[in-house]
């Protein structure tokens, strides 16, 4: 008689490791099955790691059997070993890391059914006004007898009597219907002979049927999105099981980019990301594990899902910090495609125009395919980018634009075209300080400003959310009238614009004047439609828009990112005004941008002006590669908090004390980072730096292995900071 079998099942809780069950003889259980196990008193969800016969250690032990299946597909062995490499690489529970992955726990069941309605053949006996009203609604098809009661405008009892009567014939179906197919063989826009080079080497890498990893480097209004379409509807002709994945830094910014799915591929495609209901998320998670949603297009999250036969991942902007998952597991939604890739032995392209040094060093040497396109289509032409230093043109007392930049406004208004204004800032001013006697409003629970907030009269911690009325008096020394706003924000700057130019209209773009994605969908159709003369937007005005009738591009403040200690500070701000910048001129009017800055002979400002990426781009590899950072090297970031400042600084101390010497890591710390507290406890933060080939993620498992921390105290590890706060 042969042994068991038995199962490691693994919970999505934070649990270290599987746990191992019998398997009954009669429930059919494989590598990745959905089941529910016992876990204490509970009955617990868990994902099948590992099926084995039952050593001869095995049979000594006493395990609880698995109780049922759930009636899904099993989990494909590739999304295991994600989970394995995530939870490994990025120093966290492999449970924690499960839990992202069955993230829509109501999709595991049955899809829920509605009964709809039809007219019947024959009208009943008895007909009264309300009822002639449900089926003069109802001859335009099957309605849900909550739709057709507010069509109608009659009480839903109408419509069930009307049923009975014969009036009125029932269906039933399934609330998540599956998505509509896309249709790979529509045509897309006609591309040029470059696009059609490009496109035709990506569709070459796809059809590696393996891992195959592409940077498509275009500049910006290249048409880098028409061409990754034509290598995915390659990818859905070849394969009628295939499904590809598109990531979106911000999918809430880029809904006309939905659109274009739709119009290129005559169906929606499926999406995933926060602003989505429960019952949406739902549909989206069942369809993507049957298999039947082709292609979906989501933010970092969507990365999770537990695709049935993955064959192309696209990373849009890869270059964007918003990949970066700040809270929770901390992750780079760039690297982590290109590992979910590796593992599903599929094709990756990572689209930008201003590629991460990260990916362009591996385009260069050899790693990655660097398909690029150096030019926008048709008449329209990149804008050329000028400075206006600011120490020979300063702005008026109390205001922020410089005399250049409304006399190019002023232009720009007089030829009936549009204007970007850019200033990364919310709110009316970053800092409120008392004059009198010099109190910085602060959050009470943290160490971060709060920013003023005029059209509601509020202070505000971008932080925490800590949100406070403006005080009538210096809370700290009680002086009436004292408090003073300093530095401008998108509201303070749309103030003296609106001084300027009374005659325009001029809107603001921020997380604060667009709070949702219809929001943001009405504002970006005003600007296309020529409504507004002057838009005045934060980093969600960069974000791939295209304006026809913008022609001017205005940056406030250039050098706002290039303070402090971030090591990416040149890079970003290089991204960040070349993004921008970018905005204008993507129609046939040619089109220019101005950067206000202090520093320009900044090389980050140099290259944007003189278009040479190349140089700046070694230069700043160059400079990483003499400190060890990455690409060239490796980072992490230790971060302690406690309820009090002395626990934060002895738990760092001890931890600091308990480090293995390991050749080849740098420790530094611990200190104080900028922001010492937040939401109430105080923090301590340490840096790694080791070379390349160390396994630093290795090593920090092991360390915290040695180390027993108190109970308030918390450790957050992040591999890869991208925050230095």
């Amino acid at each position: 008689m042969s042994a068991p079998l038995l199962a490691s099942v693994l919970f999505p809780m934070p649990v270290p490791e599987p746990f191992d069950y019998e398997i009954p003889d009669t429930l059919s259980v494989d590598q990745g099955s959905i089941v529910y196990a016992p876990l204490g008193a509970r009955m617990v969800c868990g994902v099948v790691w590992k099926v084995f016969r039952a050593q001869e250690k095995d049979q000594e032990r006493t395990l609880k059997p698995i109780a049922n299946v759930v009636d899904t597909p099993p989990l494909p062995v590739s999304c295991l070993e994600f989970v394995d490499f995530v939870a490994r690489y990025c120093c966290h529970r492999q449970g924690v890391v499960l839990r992202m992955v069955l993230s829509s726990p109501e999709a595991l069941k049955p899809s829920p059914v509605q009964t709809l309605y039809a007219p019947a053949t024959t009208l009943p006996e008895k007909m009264t006004p309300a009822r002639e009203k449900v089926l003069q609604v109802v001859q335009n098809g099957f309605f849900s007898i909550t739709e057709l009661a507010r069509r109608a405008q009659v009480s839903p009892g109408v419509i069930t009597a009307l049923a009975k009567a014969g009036g009125l014939i029932a269906k039933t179906q399934p609330v998540d219907r599956p998505f509509a197919p896309p249709n790979p063989e529509r045509t897309g826009l006609n591309l040029t002979a470059s696009q059609r080079t490009a496109a035709s080497d990506l569709i070459s890498l796809t059809r590696q049927d393996s891992f195959a990893p592409a940077l498509l480097d275009g500049v910006t209004g290249s048409g880098k999105t028409e061409v990754y379409f034509d290598a995915i509807a390659d990818v859905l002709l070849r394969d009628p099981s295939a499904q590809v994945l598109v990531l979106l830094p911000e999918i809430a910014l880029t809904q006309d980019v939905l659109a274009r799915f739709e119009r290129r591929f005559g169906a929606p495609p499926a999406e995933w990301h926060s602003e989505r209901t429960n019952m949406q998320r739902r549909r989206v998670w069942r369809e993507v594990t049957n298999g039947r949603a082709r292609i979906v297009v989501g933010a970092r999250s969507a990365l999770f899902l537990p695709f049935a036969n993955l064959r192309l991942i696209v990373v849009d902007e890869e270059h964007d910090s918003s990949y970066k998952q700040e809270d929770g597991v901390l992750y780079h939604a760039r690297d982590m495609a290109v590992a979910r890739a590796k593992f599903a032995e599929a094709a990756i392209i990572l689209a930008s125009a201003t590629p991460s040094l990260e990916s362009m060093l591996n385009a260069r040497s050899g790693r990655y395919a660097h398909v690029r396109l150096q030019a926008r289509p048709g008449a329209a032409v990149l804008p050329p980018i000028s400075t206006i230093d600011m120490r020979e043109h300063p702005p008026a007392t109390g205001n922020w634009l410089s005399p250049p930049l409304i006399e190019a406004i002023e232009e720009t208004l007089q030829q009936k075209e549009q204007c970007l204004l850019f200033l990364n800032r919310r709110g009316y001013a970053p800092l409120t300080i008392c004059r009198h006697c010099g109190e910085r409003m602060k959050a009470p629970d943290s160490s971060t400003y709060l920013v003023e907030h005029r059209y509601n009269g509020r202070l505000v911690c971008h932080l925490t959310g800590y949100s406070m009325p403006k005080p009538k008096a210096c809370p700290a020394c009680g002086t009436p009238d004292s408090l003073h706003p300093v530095g401008p924000g998108v509201e303070r700057l749309q103030e003296e614009v609106a001084t300027r130019f009374p005659d325009a209209s001029i809107e603001i773009f921020s997380s604060d004047s667009t709070k949702n994605a219809e929001e943001v969908r009405a504002l970006i159709a005003r600007m296309e439609q020529g409504k507004i003369d002057i838009l005045i937007g934060t980093q969600m005005a960069a974000k791939g828009h295209n304006f026809p009738g913008l022609t001017l591009v205005g940056v406030v403040d250039a050098d706002m990112g290039l303070h402090g200690a971030d090591m990416r500070a040149g890079e970003r701000t290089y991204q960040t005004l070349m993004q921008v910048a970018g905005r204008a001129g993507r129609a046939s009017r040619p089109g220019r941008a101005l950067l206000q800055t202090h520093q320009p002979d900044h090389e980050a400002i140099l290259a944007l002006c003189s278009g040479d990426r190349e140089t700046f781009i070694s230069a700043e590899l160059s400079l990483r590669e003499d400190m060890g950072f990455p690409p060239f090297g490796r980072l992490a970031a230790l971060v302690f908090s406690a309820p009090t400042e002395p626990e934060a600084q002895r738990a760092a101390r001890d931890f600091v004390a308990m480090a293995p010497l390991v050749q080849g890591v740098d420790i530094w710390g611990p200190t104080e980072p900028p922001l010492s507290r937040v939401r109430g406890r105080w923090r301590q933060r340490l840096l790694l730096r080791a070379e390349r080939q160390i396994d630093l993620s290795a090593m920090i498992n092991a360390w915290r292995s040695r180390v027993n921390l108190p109970r308030n105290i918390r450790l957050k590890v992040d591999i890869d900071p991208y925050s230095f706060l």
